[in-house]
């Protein structure tokens, strides 16, 4: 008798669908718009609005702290409700703040400041419910190399964002500085139309904590992994405070000293979100369940950013300049997807939108940081500036080498890889083949519920007269031509 198992079932599900993916890369991709469009007129909105470069810097901050705040509540309704229910009314939000703010402009003109506040922060509890949660939602519907590799797409098309926005925000600029804000609906209204349609989320119990389990779960994950969550915490925070810090300074300093506008102007920031996306879709494709890489990328990331960013001051060179903020994107490009796939590797699958929304939270939180923080530090000198920035990033360094434990990491994954049994606990059903002295019969039957090493044999009632086995290993099924 011959026995073969049968593949599980279910092989190909873990494969990325492409049009599921893009439909989740649009998400980031659209919250990136909502700070990153607007940087390179902001200038021309402060002078519109008659307000100071301090008070200008609120448009940033009060689009990210809302977010930053509302993120861990959009993961705790994502894991109990579904990923899907709070991403599309996160959208519309974002969309239609961005609505009201347009027509605030147009209406109010100079005395708009107000209104468009108040619209950013409308955006802002919209965005709670986006990238983060599209993160959660990579984690739940790819496991290994392919959340991974999921998780690099995303990362890189939140960096596409970043890359094309300040570009897009200049061309759009040239109608208007509040042309911006009317553009936000007509995008998102895509993006919606994408996730409602190609995106399905895997069948699971939806969980039905109240809010003070969720307090409760929030302080079981960190009694746990304490040492890890909170190291990449700091590590992506204060990553994209130094880059929005950067990118915010940039866009004042390039029209003041060199005189660029517009498109121009808008290319120039281009540049180091360029070289960071196109390293985070890289990193995003090698890292796979890499961890001690993914540790040392981290580490490798930061030191890149302290380095070309305490060197920028020494140098009165534009072209200096710009291959060193390039390097501090290449750092930023490291860091980011290790950080991704590291926070959702290590937490189980009922934990991951609790955890990634944290992680969202702290991110929205150093973007929000970012600009004010730097608009203080240039007041104090740009050398203290770039030198206050690579003092944070070689903080961030020394955390991540010190505190991302690879070994601790991988044996809580191999104890229970993503919260799931692993496949040595699985029943699958068994294939058994009877082979037959002539035409062959097949028989299929779960063997899960028999202990091993039985099997109860099958076959047709021989013929009168005729021998029931032929050979060791064969039964005759009762043919004529058996005999």
């Amino acid at each position: 008798m011959i026995l073969s198992q049968a593949a599980p079932a279910g092989n190909n599900e873990n494969k990325v669908n492409k049009f599921t993916l893009a439909a989740l890369a649009g998400v980031p991709l659209i919250m990136v718009l909502g700070n990153s469009m607007l940087i390179p007129v902001l200038p021309q909105m402060a002078k519109s609005l008659q307000v100071s470069q301090m008070q200008i810097s609120l448009i940033i901050t009060l689009f990210s702290v809302p977010a930053g705040l509302v993120i861990p509540f959009a993961g705790f309704l994502s894991d109990r409700f579904g990923r899907k229910k709070i991403i599309l009314p996160g959208l519309f939000l974002y969309g239609l703040g961005g609505l009201l703010a347009g027509v605030a402009a147009l209406f109010f003109k100079e005395n708009a400041f107000p209104w468009i506040l108040g619209s950013r922060v409308l955006q802002g509890i919209g965005a709670a419910g986006t990238a983060p949660i599209a993160m959660a939602f990579c984690g739940d519907l790819w496991k290994g190399k392919e959340r991974a590799k999921s998780l690099g797409v995303i990362e890189a098309s939140n960096g596409m964002g970043k890359v094309s926005s300040p570009i897009l925000g200049a061309l759009v600029g040239l109608i208007a500085w509040w042309a911006i804000f009317f553009f936000f609906p007509i995008v998102i209204t895509l993006v919606i139309l994408a996730v409602w349609f190609l995106t399905k989320e895997p069948e699971t119990q939806k969980k039905t904590q109240k809010v003070s389990e969720y307090v409760g779960s929030i302080k079981k994950v960190f009694k746990k992994k304490a040492p890890l969550l909170l190291t990449s915490f700091f590590a992506g925070s204060a990553a994209l405070l130094i880059l929005f810090g950067v990118l915010f300074y940039l866009s004042d300093f390039l029209e003041k000293k060199y005189g660029l506008d517009g498109v121009l102007k808008g290319a120039a920031l281009a540049i180091p979100v360029l070289f960071m996306s196109t390293t985070s879709y890289i990193t995003g494709a090698l890292i796979k369940k890499k961890v001690k890489l993914m540790k040392w990328l981290v580490v490798i990331g930061h030191a890149l950013i302290a380095i070309s960013l305490v060197t920028l001051p020494l140098f009165n060179n534009v072209y200096i300049f710009f291959a060193g903020i390039s390097v501090a994107g290449i750092g930023t490009g490291l860091v980011l997807p290790c950080l991704n796939t590291l926070i959702t590797g290590a937490t189980d699958k009922d934990e991951r939108g609790l955890v990634t929304s944290l992680y969202g939270s702290v991110r929205f939180l150093g973007v929000a940081a970012g600009p004010p923080l730097f608009g203080w530090l240039v007041g104090i000198g740009p050398d203290a500036m770039f030198w206050a920035s690579a003092g944070l990033a070689a903080v961030a360094a020394v955390l991540a080498f010190i505190f991302i434990k690879v070994k601790a990491i991988q044996s809580s994954q191999q104890e229970a890889p993503q919260g799931e049994p692993s496949t040595g606990d699985k029943k699958q059903p068994s294939q058994v083949v009877i082979q037959a002295a002539g035409q062959p019969a097949f028989f299929y039957k779960s063997l899960a519920w028999r202990p091993t090493g039985q099997v109860i044999p099958a076959a047709r009632k021989p013929m009168p007269g005729v021998h029931r086995a032929k050979q060791e290993g064969q039964v005759n099924n009762g043919d004529q031509q058996n005999r």
